[in-house]
């Protein structure tokens, strides 16, 4: 991305399956190899929105014998960082028993399975979220139409008015990223997420991981859990995690959305948070920040330091006051606060949570080797 100039946009996982799928369709109904090459070169789409995009297609088969044809489209996340940008995204066409014009959509290699209940899917179906799976119906529709238009009225094709069609979805790649991905934690097994609302990447628009937060957090609470534990990171989550042997499903990667965690916990129904952070992230929520990112503002440690002070948490050497000294980093705040001043930290942060949220909150505090050191009951 270029200082001062608007990031590139590019397509969920979900708009290039539906793509695919076109392209598969378009091959598979086309009747003959080389008629379905010319076809499906370039497909057009239609996006939530109303939104016409085209897609290449990076690869394209037919297996006359099968009667099944597949097409790929490389995914292009714009100037997202998305762990899938690039990857090949294929889908496979067949025709099948099912009612006339029938879409079945399967998962295949590279789909993950659902495992827990609370998201979009139930368990044991791939990991094809519900809007995705509309564009790809639409735009096997779409696929159906034109080949239709193109042989003209009172023509079957391969014996049918309107033949139902079997959709797979896959991934090649798919295993190998989702380990780099939340899937795991929300129980989707064996591969990654076909997703996307919009169809539209927004690139560092913290939507996607907004959405991961919202699926934890039904995941949560249809297993049962009430108490929701909002972690900053990997280390503070781990460090909670050790010290009350809670369930991963009741654990929480908020990273920096603290304002949207808080309002999500209290609307998805639990009736408690627990907020763990190390330092840095525990002092800038003590300070009412509801983003905490450096995108946002790196933590003024002037203001900080002023801000402990006022809120009466000693910052001393050996009992002198040190805090008209500039300080570096955070850390070397942390190094002259007793263990006082850090649960009063912790209920500062506390009660910055329960405002928001409307929830009883705890805070508890990670050190920098990995431990639960202080919390504020």
């Amino acid at each position: 991305m270029r200082p001062g100039k608007p990031g590139r946009s590019g397509y969920t996982t979900g708009a290039c399956a539906a793509a695919a799928a076109k392209g598969a369709v378009l091959m598979l109904l086309g009747g003959n190899e080389s008629l379905s090459k010319a076809i499906v070169d370039e497909v057009q789409i239609s996006l939530p929105n109303g939104q016409r995009v085209n897609f290449k297609i990076e690869r394209c088969t037919i297996d006359a014998e099968r009667k099944s044809a597949v097409a790929s489209v490389i995914k292009d996340a714009g100037d997202d960082p998305d762990v899938t940008n690039g990857a090949e995204i294929a889908a496979s066409a067949r025709f099948a028993a099912g009612a006339s014009g029938e879409v079945i959509i399967r998962g295949g290699v590279g789909v993950g399975v659902v495992t827990r209940p609370g998201l979009p899917v139930p368990p044991g179906e791939p990991a094809i979220n519900p809007v995705p799976g509309r564009m790809i119906r639409e735009a096997v529709g779409e696929a159906l139409k034109a080949i239709m238009a193109m042989k003209g009225k009172n023509k079957k094709i391969s014996g049918y008015e309107k033949p139902a069609i079997e959709i797979t979805i896959s991934v090649p790649e798919g295993q190998k990223l989702a380990r780099k991905t939340l899937n795991a934690r929300l129980g989707i097994i064996g591969g990654l997420s076909i997703l996307g609302t919009t169809g539209i990447v927004i690139p560092l628009s913290g939507a996607a991981w907004k959405a991961s937060i919202t699926a934890a957090m039904k995941v949560a609470r249809a297993m049962g859990v009430r108490a929701a534990v909002l972690s900053a990171g990997r280390t503070s989550e781990r460090a909670h995690m050790r010290k009350f042997h809670l369930p991963e499903a009741a654990c929480v990667l908020m990273g920096d959305y603290v304002e949207f965690s808080l309002r999500e916990a209290a609307r998805c129904g639990f009736t408690e948070v627990n907020i763990c952070a190390q330092w840095a992230k525990l002092v800038k929520i003590a300070m009412g920040t509801p983003d905490t990112h450096v995108r946002s503002g790196a933590i003024d440690l002037r203001r900080a330091v002023d801000f402990l002070r006022e809120n009466g948490v000693r910052v001393t050497d050996r009992g002198v006051r040190v805090t008209e000294r500039p300080y570096n980093t955070a850390r070397e705040i942390f190094d002259y606060v007793s263990g006082a001043g850090r649960k009063k930290v912790c209920a500062m942060a506390a009660a910055y949570g329960a405002k928001v949220s409307g929830l009883p909150v705890k805070a508890f505090l990670v050190s920098y080797e990995g431990d639960i050191i202080a919390q504020n009951v």
